[in-house]
């Protein structure tokens, strides 16, 4: 998972990004390794129907859609041949739809569109980006089926691929991407996707600005990402008790306003 791929990122997501040095000799090392890069929408399709998938399959992904992607990965992408997946938050990008908020330089239309006729799977994001597990049912469904539609209308086909924004989801919100029309969709977890995770939860290995080389081979290659993630664990599973009361609290708000209690 990556985000941000850039020499000088924004201080809001220089800790995420990498530059593009870096997601060179990544990608080379994929390579050098046997690693077969697919599309999310590729690899949802083979354990739905049970077709093989090629040797050594792995996702590259992008979140959010920060100009990076086209300037400096696209290029790399298209030299090696490699998929990959842009999820894009619809109200973030350069253009009509541009709602404010973005941590950096966006990519406008004309880019995403170029990246999706080199081969790129464009994949929704939400909206606006918000933690989408702290939304009422409302506006869940809004931020969900609005990014959906314009990326609908923008690249002439709907969007099967969902991220969740930080990587927050509940049982509601996965139900909610599904029944958006949504195939699959991706967490974070840092750890390897499994099937057994389920379309609606798979997990990715984040990438960042530290990430060394051979690091990220001891990441690709599936050793050691519990004990280097250790500390990312125990921070999500607090942080999605205090995501759950704050909710829960909004929640008695709500029913107290409308008179109910």
């Amino acid at each position: 998972m990556y985000h941000a791929v850039g020499h000088r990122p924004a201080a809001a997501t220089h800790a995420l990004s990498v530059s593009p040095g870096a997601f060179e000799e990544q990608m080379e090392l994929l390579g050098e390794r046997g690693f077969t890069p697919v599309s999310t929408a590729r690899l949802g399709d083979a354990w739905r129907s049970g077709a093989p998938l090629p040797a050594r399959p792995v996702l590259i992904t992008f979140d959010d859609g920060y100009e990076g992607v086209h300037r400096h990965a696209l290029p790399v992408l298209a030299s090696l041949g490699f998929a990959a997946t842009l999820f894009v938050s619809t109200g973030w990008l350069r253009g009509a739809y541009d709602e404010g908020g973005a941590l950096d330089t966006m990519l406008d239309w004309e880019q995403v569109r170029e990246l999706s006729t080199a081969g790129t799977e464009i994949g929704g994001h939400s909206h606006t980006h918000p933690q989408l597990d702290q939304l009422d049912d409302e506006r869940l469904g809004f931020e969900i089926r609005h990014c959906r539609e314009i990326l609908a209308a923008e690249l002439g086909a709907a969007p099967v691929s969902f991220a969740y924004p930080y990587g927050y989801s509940s049982r509601r919100v996965r139900h909610a991407v599904r029944a958006a029309g949504f195939a699959q969709s991706l967490a974070v977890g840092n750890a390897q996707a499994r099937r057994g995770q389920g379309p609606y939860a798979l997990e990715r290995i984040t990438v960042r600005r530290g990430t060394g080389t051979e690091e990220f081979g001891r990441l690709v290659e599936g050793r050691y990402t519990g004990r280097h993630f250790a500390g990312d664990h125990a921070l999500t599973k607090g942080y999605a008790v205090v995501r759950g009361a704050r909710r829960a609290v909004r929640a008695v708000g709500r029913a107290a306003r409308g008179g109910r209690i």
